[in-house]
């Protein structure tokens, strides 16, 4: 009995050490990204409600073509994991490849459509002249950093997948750094630069991004680790070896593009409800966003350590993986709940708006920060165990049907068909988390979701 016990606590160390190994550089990362755009938030807050609702309809755009990304990356990432546990090398490189011309191939599409017009992008989310107009410029200039932002997304998550979340970490302290700097310099006009307002937070952006993708590449290469191919290794692909591939990415794929769709029609409804619920909504968002930091770490380590245990053949480790980071998690979502709760009226201090936008803004995240367990569970079980066990399919079908058949629908009766303040419409938009966690649940406890992929 001792000896077993003396195991266990050997095991749950070995467990502790390497999920915190993974998921502090990821949580730091999140966390940096969320204060510096909380901080970007503020900066352009200080112009004004009006152009806090710009940059975020703007960033609407930008957030569906991330989703995509996400897709695309987090689909490439279940292959990479699992290859990665096999030792299998020379398909490592093909998918990096075909996620190479994936995102590429889909930055392209969105630069286009996006440089037709902007303002037509825009006004499908405010009415607003002015929000329109200056949305428009921003919009406009930041099309230019999607290419660079498609380059980042597929070496991050393909470094990530094999247990490197450093180097991932140090580019995008960097990268954001530098925007903040720029954003101070040229949307207020320091150090003898003009002022230029949201443009100037645009420009800031587009260098940033440019900044981070570059420098990402030249580590990668000058490491000479697994993921510096050469070009004839990414172009290795024959139909066969993408339709493979593309059985378990699109999933992924249509999962948070779904998800992305069901968040567009959200901040549709947000805007038609007037600036106010706009600059309401975003800054709850960004808010939110720094607790769930953790949230993005944990969910980010499990799809990494459950798709490395596939791949070395090692089911009954997968599934007490899995058990063990519902456990942490449970501890770790109370206490984030909680800090929310008490950190918000603080956090909402620094921000330059109305009454009736702070209480409205305040009202969601306590919401939020009640349900905080379910949110970071569901998470966790879709995002990260399903995803990484190669249960695409699954993850799909319940994020989707919750996202549609719940949470829309009741965002749409709330605020035109019933009327109610943004906040309400909010909370109840939240409805489809404790959907989600339920069926999730369910999910996880039929122990049917391990998908070898390689």
């Amino acid at each position: 009995m001792y000896k077993t016990l003396k195991l266990y606590s050997r095991v749950d160390k070995e467990f502790l050490r390497n999920m915190l190994k993974i998921a502090i550089p990821i949580m730091i990362q999140n966390l940096v990204a969320s204060a510096l755009n909380m901080a970007d938030t503020i900066m352009v807050g200080k112009l004004g409600e009006v152009e806090i609702a710009a940059v975020g309809i703007a960033n609407q755009y930008f957030f569906f073509f991330i989703m995509i990304l996400m897709g695309l990356c987090g689909g490439c990432s279940v292959f990479i994991s699992q290859y990665w546990g096999k030792k299998d090398y020379i398909n490592i490189k093909r998918i990096l490849g075909l996620g190479l011309v994936s995102v590429l191939l889909v930055s392209v599409v969105f630069m286009t459509a996006g440089f037709i017009s902007p303002e037509k992008i825009i006004s499908i989310f405010n009415k607003d002249s002015t929000v329109i107009n200056l949305g428009g410029k921003y919009l406009f200039i930041v099309l230019f950093s999607y290419v660079f932002t498609a380059v980042t997304f597929t070496y991050s998550y393909s470094l990530r997948s094999i247990g490197n979340t450093v180097a991932p970490l140090i580019v995008n302290i960097a990268a954001l750094l530098c925007n903040v700097f720029l954003n101070y310099v040229l949307i207020f006009g320091k150090l003898g630069a003009p002022a230029l307002g949201v443009e100037g937070a645009a420009i800031a952006t587009l260098i940033a991004r440019a900044v981070e993708a570059i420098i990402l590449v030249f580590i990668v290469y000058k490491d000479n680790g697994v993921f510096a191919a050469n070009i004839k290794e990414l172009k290795d692909l024959n139909i066969g070896f993408v339709k493979k591939s593309y059985r378990i990415i699109l999933p992924v794929l249509l999962n948070d593009v779904i998800w992305a769709m069901a968040s567009l029609i959200y901040s549709v409804v947000y805007g038609r409800m007037g600036t106010g619920a706009t600059a309401a909504v975003q800054i709850c968002n960004t808010v939110s966003n720094m607790f769930m930091v953790v949230t993005f770490g944990m969910a980010s380590a499990s799809a990494i350590m459950v798709g490395n245990s596939i791949g070395e053949g090692k089911e009954d480790q997968t599934i007490d993986y899995a058990k063990k980071f519902m456990e942490v998690s449970i501890v770790i979502s109370i206490f984030l709940g909680l800090s929310l709760a008490l950190a918000s009226p603080l956090i909402l201090d620094l921000f330059n708006v109305s009454d009736e936008v702070r209480s409205s803004t305040l009202f969601m995240l306590y919401t939020i920060s009640i349900i905080f367990i379910i949110r970071f569970l569901g998470m966790l079980i879709i995002v990260g165990i399903l995803r990484g066990a190669g249960d695409a399919r699954s993850a799909l079908i319940i994020e989707g049907s919750t996202m549609w058949f719940i949470g829309v629908p009741l965002t749409i009766m709330g605020a035109f068909l019933f009327k109610l303040p943004v906040h309400w419409v909010y909370a109840l938009a939240i409805l489809e988390e404790v959907a989600k966690f339920i069926l999730g649940l369910m999910r996880l406890k039929s122990k049917k979701w391990i998908n070898n992929v390689t």
